[in-house]
């Protein structure tokens, strides 16, 4: 029977991305399942404000996914380029520092959720432009879902850290049944016991505890990766090493709570201004901005899900010397991220009202008007954003955190948020405040085309390199 090192070095190319990507994709989009699944229940059961208050906590979320995925990320980058250079130790003990690092992580934004919660709230588009019973909302919705931060980090920084051991199915098989049990305890909970958001949110940290519990009780069967009490205590000078190689998959989603916040509060602005208020709120454009943002995470989970899959691919292949094969993985990975931004665009732009309408149609006129809006215009780039998540994630797996997390950056950063800030202001100016909206809308696709140029640049030099492979094939 072949070993999971041999599989990684002679499988055919295409056997390999199938085998691990896949598990991959289908776990990140159980992830992102979570709150997708929490806003259609509260969508029907609650309302629009309901929709609207969860908009309001879930940059709060990914906050903490950009931390658990930055440090298993970063840990399953470098066990399996140590693993391919045959330095078991260093990927035994980057393992157990990840651990550690996770649930102190966890608890410490916990306690800093439970402090601060109003404050961060407020930070997130709760203000005095929201209705109160949607900022009761998520008030009440963030309580709980902060009382499972710490394991709900635990679960998303394992998962990558199962795959790099090279059981890629497991890992799918623990975020699949947590998101099972949220989907299931969601109804029950909205409907039967009349919770309310307050229901949805127990129901998610319910699915998320038992993702936990599967990931931990892998971790004391792992095939190659062996946890020894050594292995535990943190050590600063392998963190340095292996830590550099998370921060594409760190920006990637703290970006989405940067962007979120300003575009939340952009929401607030120009959404009572335009023709989509109907009560002199912005309820309705947050309410419609957050699901947007919803089917745009669901692509950016399969896009990502096919690049991280193929991390303990591209770097074990890169540690042993095999830069021929990585280039071919490139060049798959690429082609296929386009492919799924392709279907994404034609189906956001011919069914926009269809897709809102899963998260309820007892609504104004102008929540469908807005919603064709959002999709057709700020999601119209999907193409390029999807390359773009490939590349950084790609070069993140050859040990290459500068260049990642350089475009990483200027996507999500350099671009993205001024553009969200000037853009609408230069509309409204321009053509009346009722029309900064559509500036907003913009925003993001902007950032994503002038990304993927700076993209295109970075991965032709990058299959260069690997055309002549250096001398020596460590990368970290």
């Amino acid at each position: 029977m072949e070993q999971p090192n041999e599989i990684l070095l002679e499988a055919p190319v295409g056997r390999l991305m199938r085998r691990y990507a896949i598990p991959c994709i289908i776990s990140l989009l159980m992830g992102a399942l979570y709150n997708i699944v929490d806003q259609i229940f509260i969508g029907w059961g609650v309302g629009a404000a309901g929709n609207s208050a969860t908009n309001i906590v879930f940059p709060l979320t990914v906050l903490a996914l950009a931390i658990a995925t930055m440090i298993g990320d970063a840990a399953c980058s470098f066990i399996s380029i140590r693993l391919g250079c045959g330095d078991q130790d260093s990927a035994n003990r980057a393992a157990g520092n990840a651990i550690v690092l996770t649930v102190t992580a966890g608890v410490v934004l916990t306690a800093v959720y439970l402090i601060f919660a109003n404050q961060l709230l407020w930070l997130f588009g709760a203000n005095d432009k929201m209705d109160e019973s949607v900022r009761q909302y998520a008030r009440e919705y963030f309580f709980w879902i902060a009382l499972g931060i710490p394991v709900y980090m635990f679960g998303q920084a394992m998962n990558p850290i199962i795959r790099s051991d090279g059981a890629p199915r497991l890992a799918m098989v623990a975020t699949v049944s947590g998101a099972v049990a949220n989907v299931i305890l969601d109804p029950i909970a909205i409907f039967v016991l009349d919770w309310g958001v307050m229901g949805a949110a127990v129901a998610t940290v319910a699915g998320q505890v038992i993702t936990g519990v599967i990931s931990a009780a892998y971790l004391f069967r792992m095939r190659t990766i062996r946890l020894r009490k050594d292995s535990l205590p943190l050590r600063w000078s392998l963190i340095a090493q292996f830590f550099p190689l998370g921060f594409t998959s760190f920006l990637s989603q703290f970006s989405l709570v940067l962007s979120m916040a300003v575009i939340n509060n952009m929401v607030t602005i120009y959404g009572v201004a335009s023709a989509f208020s109907t009560d002199g709120t912005a309820t309705i454009p947050m309410a419609v901005q957050g699901i947007v943002m919803k089917f745009f995470q669901i692509v950016i989970s399969v896009v990502v899900g096919m690049a991280a899959g193929c991390i303990p691919v591209v770097g074990f292949n890169y540690g042993a010397g095999r830069c021929e094969r990585c280039r071919r993985l490139m060049k798959c990975l690429l082609v296929s991220e386009a492919a799924v931004g392709a279907v994404a665009f034609l189906l956001f732009q011919a069914f926009p009202v269809r897709l809102i309408s899963v998260f309820g149609t007892d609504n104004a006129p102008e929540y469908f008007a807005f919603a064709k809006l959002a999709f057709r215009l700020y999601l119209c780039m999907m193409i390029p954003d999807c390359v773009n998540k490939a590349a950084f994630i790609f070069l993140q797996s050859l040990g290459k955190p500068l260049e990642s997390t350089l475009l990483s950056f200027l996507r999500e950063v350099v671009l993205a948020v001024p553009l969200a800030i000037l853009m609408p202001k230069l509309a409204a100016d321009s053509f009346g405040a009722e029309n900064g909206i559509y500036g907003l809308m913009l925003s993001m696709p902007c950032a994503a085309f002038l990304t993927f140029l700076a993209a295109v640049y970075v991965i032709l030099r990058v299959d260069r390199q690997l055309r002549r492979p250096p001398e020596s094939q460590e990368a970290v």
